[in-house]
């Protein structure tokens, strides 16, 4: 009798947990639906003329909305010069992605005083642009190491360093890399492990308080690059964060920052739908975008810095389906403008954790072929529509860069670029 209790819940509370499922993904795609498409008017016309069944191809060319990696393997060779894996790498990463973060942590990019790894970024930001992959720079400010030439410095040399290295970074990479975490994990600037491996930068901070401070690094970048977008980025998505980002208003009320970066490492619980969205309200109030700067999800066993970590078969189904899930959701948040996986291989991935979307010898996960088939598949526009009798016609289409073909009747064709935004696109496309 116990047994067909049991069997009898079960099948009772089955399709009530089914639906809740089918809920969240029917609502997250209505949103997407509203939030990510523009409606597109497009005239076609002949020496004045409208043209009546023309053919118009909407093939879509880039995504408004920046999905990325960080892209270190890319950067680790001296002179940018990749071997055959990281050809394959950058192959995988250009397949799917159009955005990805550069390393300029400080104690790494100037190991050496006054001997800063430009060219090596240069060359990196130039592949990057070749593929066409909008390029961001993180971070320029980050007490959590620096080098012994930095140890022997007095805090507020240090400091005015830091400031000189904002405005040359920024200033030199204009139209290469044009958005920037300016400031990282301010929030716990003064945690034990920062203490103990950046105690100038540290100290630096501390004297001058960790508000004011990140005020005079996001008045570097600013001055160097007015039109740069600026980000401030940090793990600790509570209260104390939104706290401090209110401290950082201009005279005027309006935020210092363009963009908040929100890290979502979720090497141990993974977030639920309910977290994404009361994070996504959290920072929304500020009415700048959001971008997730650094998202992970596990392939391996769950946890921090372990031995010997591996991806397994069940581990990576599991990942797949939950970066369906994450994405959807921070897909359908209005506020988010970017996400950004961390890392794109399980080879050299942070903590040498299987976080990649690929795994060590560079083959694909389920998660890379499920992504894939989101961004440019589901979430992707490639459709061919006739003009009506005033040629005339709409179309519902995702956010983004657009090759626009054009064929009339006669054979007659013609190929426009077009960036369709917003919430409304009217063009007229005259044919030669």
């Amino acid at each position: 009798m116990k047994h067909l209790t049991y069997f009898l819940l079960i099948l009772f509370f089955t399709p009530i947990f089914t639906i809740k499922a089918e809920d969240w993904q029917r609502e997250a795609d209505a949103r997407i639906e509203k939030h990510r498409k523009t409606d597109v008017s497009i005239s076609v016309i002949q020496a004045g003329q409208p043209i009546p069944g023309a053919e118009v191809h909407l093939k879509m060319k880039r995504h408004e909305f920046l999905f990325g990696s960080n892209i270190f393997l890319l950067t680790s060779h001296d002179g940018f010069a990749p071997d055959a894996i990281n050809a394959e790498y950058g192959k995988k990463f250009a397949e799917m992605l159009n955005f990805a973060t550069l390393p300029f942590y400080w104690w790494d990019y100037e190991r050496e005083k006054g001997k800063p790894k430009h060219e090596n970024r240069e060359a990196a930001a130039a592949w990057c642009a070749e593929h066409g992959i909008v390029t961001k720079g993180h971070p320029l400010a980050w007490n959590f190491d620096e080098n012994r030439w930095m140890k022997q410095l007095e805090p507020e040399v240090l400091h005015e360093l830091q400031l000189a290295r904002i405005a040359d970074c920024v200033s030199r990479f204009q139209r290469k890399i044009d958005i920037w975490d300016v400031v990282n994990e301010v929030t716990q600037y003064d945690r034990g492990e920062c203490e103990k491996q950046a105690p100038t930068l540290t100290e630096s901070m501390r004297r001058l308080g960790s508000a004011e401070a990140v005020r005079q690094y996001f008045a570097a970048a600013r001055k160097a690059a007015p039109d740069a977008t600026l980000l401030i980025n940090d793990y600790y998505v509570w209260k104390e964060y939104a706290d401090l980002l209110d401290e950082l208003m201009d005279e005027n009320g309006k935020p210092i920052f363009d963009v908040i970066g929100i890290q979502s490492h979720m090497h141990g619980e993974i977030w639920s739908n309910e977290k994404i969205v009361e994070v996504c309200d959290r920072f929304s109030r500020f009415g700048v975008p959001l971008h997730f700067t650094e998202l992970t999800i596990l392939s391996g066993e769950p946890g921090w810095e372990r031995a010997d970590w591996q991806s397994t078969p069940e581990g990576e189904e599991s990942q797949a389906a939950e970066v369906v899930r994450v994405y959807t959701m921070l897909f359908s948040q209005p506020a988010v403008a970017a996400i950004t996986w961390w890392d794109f291989a399980d080879f050299g991935a942070w903590q040498g954790a299987p976080a990649g979307f690929l795994r060590k010898d560079f083959t694909p996960k389920p998660a890379y072929t499920a992504l894939h088939d989101l961004i440019k598949n589901k979430w992707w526009t490639d459709e061919t529509l006739a003009a009506d009798a005033s040629g005339n016609l709409t179309a519902r289409v995702f956010r983004g860069t657009y090759e626009v073909i054009v064929t009339l009747p006669d054979g007659t064709r013609k190929t426009f670029e077009k960036t369709f935004t917003g919430e409304k696109n009217a063009v007229a496309l005259e044919v030669d």
